[in-house]
């Protein structure tokens, strides 16, 4: 039985104060906070067996490869890929992003199509502009609707014979969005288009089943889930990674060197040059066993219901306006008629409410709605109605003091 005030215990961080009132923590959208348990993973690491992998025959390397490599089972187990090596540990989603974009540099040629669509994060747009500039593709935009949709007739549309790739996030950072990937992907493929998905908002509310929908990329970063920054994963198909070069050169990723050529290691090691982040990766396997144990059942109805309270409370605001009404996630963006976001943020801010504000690295959306940005507040399973009866307030005091 899920118990919020049992699960609040488990991050230390809930327990302090901002501004000497309680944190009411509403910005789990840019970052998700860390229970103790992966505090715990990551001083012990550092504590008992901190020392570089894959390469020493000592017992405290030989510890930390078993659990690293532990860890990238716990990922392929949680996305249910395939193989173990079809996971590439990244620094982040926009790593593994950028290392697709960089193989396909080497794979596309002038006037092959590529499409993303509206509801991007920057950082699965600017890549692909790049991507576009070297190759001489074209990029082409899935448009949006009013309500924070995608108009999915636009996007049949748009594929075609040329169609190589296609990119899109599982959901929408700025608006909450659930995009209807597997349409997407389904439709994609009919065109022999490959499609990588940006799962850096769903994974903390949804878990995907990367065979299921027969994804070609999967991308999404620990920080989002309970884990650390700093670490993510990129998933492939594994004839794809075969197929796309290395992204950087270095040490792990080879087999053989000479001054006359390099051979490349197989997967995953082929996309992981250097050091990795060891802690990073570790903690992160730490930090899926403990929203598993949680249990995204409970997870997403202790989610919902929040959505659900937080938007009846929010439209009993005069003025105030919910951008993106569609199906979503527990994510509110918000406006109050005649007040910037950044106004109200602050304000909050110093009754001890953290939410974000700003366009949210997502400016093709606030031109579509002609405006600066938004206030967001997105909640996360262990934060509860009371706290937002905390911020509804503090809205309205925010709203008396600038009006």
């Amino acid at each position: 039985m899920f118990k919020v005030d049992k699960i609040r215990a488990d991050f230390p961080i809930l327990k302090r104060t901002v501004n000497n009132k309680p944190l009411v923590y509403f910005d789990n959208g840019a970052t998700s906070q860390t229970p103790q348990v992966v505090i715990d993973a990551i001083l012990d690491y550092y504590s008992n067996y901190n020392a570089n992998i894959h390469r020493g025959v000592h017992s405290l390397s030989q510890e930390a490869t078993d659990k690293y490599e532990e860890a990238r089972i716990k990922i392929q187990q949680h996305f249910n890929a395939k193989h173990s090596y079809e996971i590439i540990f990244t620094t982040g989603t926009t790593h593994g992003i950028n290392m697709v974009a960089s193989g396909f540099s080497e794979l596309l040629e002038e006037g092959d199509e590529i499409i993303v669509s509206a509801l991007e994060h920057h950082s699965n747009i600017v890549p692909w502009q790049m991507l576009c500039e070297k190759t001489g593709a074209v990029l082409k935009v899935i448009p949006m609707d009013e309500d924070g949709s995608l108009r999915m007739d636009n996007y049949h549309e748009l594929l075609n014979g040329k169609t190589k790739l296609v990119f899109c996030n599982h959901v929408s950072n700025a608006l909450g969005t659930i995009n209807p990937i597997e349409e997407i992907i389904h439709a994609a493929h009919k065109f022999g288009a490959y499609v990588l998905i940006d799962g850096a908002q769903a994974t903390p509310h949804i878990k995907p089943d990367v065979q299921d929908l027969d994804v070609d990329f999967y991308v999404a970063s620990a920080h989002k889930i309970c884990g650390p920054t700093g670490v993510g994963l990129l998933y492939g198909k594994e004839e794809l990674l075969k197929m796309l070069p290395p992204y950087q050169g270095g040490g792990e990723m080879i087999e053989t060197v000479t001054f006359e050529k390099t051979t490349y290691a197989g997967l995953p090691h082929k996309f992981e040059a250097g050091t990795p982040n060891i802690c990073g990766g570790i903690a992160f396997g730490v930090a899926l066993d403990y929203v598993n144990s949680v249990g995204f059942e409970n997870i997403q109805q202790q989610e919902n219901d929040l959505l659900a309270y937080g938007t009846e409370k929010l439209l009993e605001i005069d003025g105030l306006r919910i951008y993106g009404t569609t199906h979503k996630t527990s994510v509110i963006s918000f406006n109050i008629e005649g007040i910037h976001p950044y106004d109200i943020g602050v304000i909050l801010d110093k009754l001890g409410v953290a939410v974000r504000t700003g366009h949210h690295c997502a400016q093709p959306i606030m031109e579509f709605y002609k405006i600066p940005g938004t206030v967001r507040a997105s909640f996360a399973f262990y934060n509860t109605k009371e706290e937002i009866d905390v911020m509804i307030e503090a809205i309205k005091k925010a709203k008396m003091m600038l009006s």
